[in-house]
């Protein structure tokens, strides 16, 4: 029943934010209205995902101590339209969903393309894409990234969390390994909770076993 009715507050918010929004198809790379397609479900729901795992001020203290600096509040909304624009141009055709939220950005990995179930190990064909993200992050330094695993609802809790753990920590050393620095990650396993489709298909289970990256501006 928890579950259940998990996944039912994730459609009532998708069917929500549906009414005025609209995401790219991950995998067509078309513009589209979320209202009209399975997509937005997807979509909506990890934008409420975004909202969980924002907010950590240490990690801004971390990034302003690293010498990496601030944004004014003037500056954010261009910073991250020009952030967004690129990871859509360089993700484009590859699997990944990019969703805009308000200054956040989220990109949605799915495990169709980043891991094989029940394990940690990023796909080999998974890394040109990665390091796509990475040079985009590089270059847009004034971010936090929030790095999210989750997993299918097989197996117990407390194995999918540790699961979940181990694959939001694969994707940051991923990113450790291009060059992004330490004090900009932040990582953090969800297990099998908020999970975006049905864990009774195994296209479902799919879209569940997936990582997000959030990405937060550091504002002064």
């Amino acid at each position: 029943m928890p579950r259940t009715r998990s996944f039912i507050a994730v459609c009532v918010m998708a069917s929500v934010a549906a009414a005025s929004c609209t995401t790219t198809n991950p995998y067509t790379g078309e513009e589209q209205t979320s209202k009209a397609t399975k997509g937005a479900a997807i979509g909506a729901a990890t934008g409420a995902v975004a909202g969980l795992i924002t907010g950590n001020h240490d990690a801004k203290r971390a990034v302003v101590g690293a010498g990496i600096g601030a944004l004014a509040g003037g500056a954010v909304g261009g910073y991250m339209d020009q952030q967004e624009a690129e990871l859509r141009q360089e993700l484009e055709g590859t699997g990944v969903g990019v969703t805009r939220e308000g200054d956040q950005l989220v990109l949605n990995m799915p495990g169709n393309v980043t891991f094989e179930h029940d394990s940690s190990s990023l796909n080999a064909e998974f890394f040109d894409v990665l390091g796509s993200v990475a040079k985009v992050l590089e270059e847009y330094e004034k971010t936090v990234i929030h790095v999210a695993g989750f997993t299918d609802s097989t197996g117990s809790e407390s194995y999918n969390q540790r699961l979940s753990e181990r694959r939001a920590e694969a994707v940051a050393s991923y990113l450790r390994g291009q060059g992004i620095l330490e004090e900009r990650l932040v990582t953090r396993g969800y297990g099998e909770s908020h999970f975006v489709a049905s864990n009774d298909t195994a296209e479902g289970r799919a879209q569940n076993r997936r990582v997000e990256l959030t990405l937060e501006p550091v504002t002064k």
